[in-house]
């Protein structure tokens, strides 16, 4: 029986993940990149946020730090995140759901805990969230299962009594063999991957309105 959900955040409530695309591009751009690969954000999406500003200046040569690539990143993408992007369809839906239903939920996230805020406010949604967790608390990212196992420990349940619900193959590797019950959910930036995360989730949605039917 599932007794709470963790659900990502990027690619899974809310609908951003072509904007990260956009974002390694320019800020390869503006480091006189030119021959960007077409892959690189597939690259990258495995990383920690430090992970990947090491991955920019050693694969490209980029004359900068760790911390400057860090910050430029946030500073591209924190109008994005505070003014346009939206949440994916039937994302209320699905928390009213749950509230009816009396299931607790929370995130764990990779993006930059204040962008996570920004947006998640935005939406209306913040206040609704029993916890927001990042690489701030958890720097080993989703690669490492402690980040899920915090989360389930915040919903004071074990991991075969919580899902995670994500949009990527590798986090949905990482609570898998945690013990969690896992869905993943379809997100274009990641159509490559749909059959595989299909294959190694206990669940596959289209849609977040899909989760109902586990709850019934």
């Amino acid at each position: 029986m599932i007794k709470g959900i963790i659900f990502d955040l990027d690619g899974t409530l809310i609908d951003s993940m072509k904007i990260w695309t956009k974002i390694d591009r320019r800020l390869l751009r503006e480091n006189g990149v030119e021959n960007i690969p077409p892959d690189i954000s597939d690259r990258v999406r495995k990383m920690t946020i430090e992970e990947s500003a090491q991955y920019f200046i050693d694969e490209f040569r980029l004359e900068c730090t760790i911390e400057y690539i860090i910050k430029r990143i946030e500073e591209l993408v924190r109008t994005e995140y505070e003014e346009n992007i939206p949440l994916k369809p039937y994302a209320k839906e699905i928390l009213d759901f749950l509230d009816e239903k009396g299931v607790p939920y929370g995130v764990a996230t990779a993006t930059y805990k204040g962008l996570a805020e920004a947006v998640l406010k935005r939406c209306g949604i913040r206040e609704r969230i029993q916890f927001l967790l990042t690489e701030i608390e958890y720097p080993l990212g989703k690669n490492f299962p402690d980040i899920f196992l915090g989360g389930a420990k915040r919903l004071g349940s074990e991991p075969e009594e919580v899902l995670v619900v994500e949009d990527s193959l590798h986090c949905i590797e990482t609570a898998a063999k945690a013990g969690f019950v896992t869905a993943g959910i379809y997100d274009e930036v990641s159509w490559n991957e749909q059959s595989l995360i299909a294959d190694m989730a206990d669940h596959y949605v289209r849609s977040l309105k899909e989760l109902e039917v586990l709850f019934k």
